[in-house]
């Protein structure tokens, strides 16, 4: 783990905030298991679909239809949906089916492995300070059990703004309560997450699990860098005394 160094030892943060996919589980294995599990579901209930769109036809598709409607990077579901929409649509399949192929999906996609350092660091924090959390995807806390955790979740297809926004960082330190200076946030990207942080104010951590250099790439420098929840603990406590 490294900090920055200060002569002066900040007080407590009030709040800690989180990013979701890739800081708190990994999310690629996840997404590819839930639309294999997905395509299945097409073979059986929508087969015109499967038989004219692969998996990475679909794929493809979906990035056409990003780039000509950009607005969809604030909602990933609805860019998923949009997509089933068009290809139900050009494979001449019951358009009511969508809704369902989206529910089979969510479930998959919701179907998460924490690491195994989370819930553990979630709880012990959750004794010390109000945690929240700040993503720009479409993971369902409440689906995956883990809501509890969290005294406010901010979503960017729910708040119409997204990482690396200040707005979005602003929103949930005002629904925590908490000054931006008063809550540090904690992810796995150094542009949406670390430098999106500080711009809007908090102090961020990169939790870098890989032992990435990315951040030199980008001139980023993290209030601290920290291989797990662990190490994100430590600093807490050995930073702020």
């Amino acid at each position: 783990m490294t900090a920055t160094t200060s002569t002066q030892r900040p007080a407590w943060p009030k709040a800690v905030l989180f990013d979701l996919d890739d800081t708190l589980w990994p999310i690629a294995p996840v997404i590819a298991q839930a639309e294999r599990s997905l395509h299945a579901w097409l073979q059986q209930h929508a087969p015109r679909v499967a038989a004219g769109f692969s998996i990475d036809a679909l794929r493809q598709a979906r990035q056409r239809l990003l780039e000509r409607r950009p607005e969809f990077h604030l909602d990933l579901g609805a860019l998923r949906r949009a997509g089933l929409r068009e290809a139900f649509a050009d494979a001449g399949e019951d358009s009511t089916k969508v809704e369902h192929a989206m529910a089979h999906f969510f479930a998959a996609r919701n179907a998460v492995a924490l690491y195994d350092d989370v819930l553990p660091g979630l709880e012990k924090l959750s004794e010390l300070v109000l945690v929240g959390s700040i993503s720009n995807g479409n993971a369902d806390l409440r689906a995956i059990g883990m809501s509890h955790h969290f005294k406010v979740s901010v979503a960017a297809h729910q708040l119409g703004c997204a990482k690396p926004d200040a707005a979005i960082f602003l929103a949930a330190c005002e629904q925590l309560g908490v000054a931006p200076h008063e809550a540090v946030y904690v992810g796995d990207d150094v542009l949406l997450d670390v430098r999106g942080a500080q711009q809007a104010g908090l102090r961020a951590v990169w939790l870098n699990r890989t032992g990435s250099s990315r951040h030199l790439e980008h001139g980023v420098v993290p209030d601290a860098i920290c291989a797990d929840f662990g190490e994100l603990l430590d600093w807490l406590e050995r930073r702020h005394g």
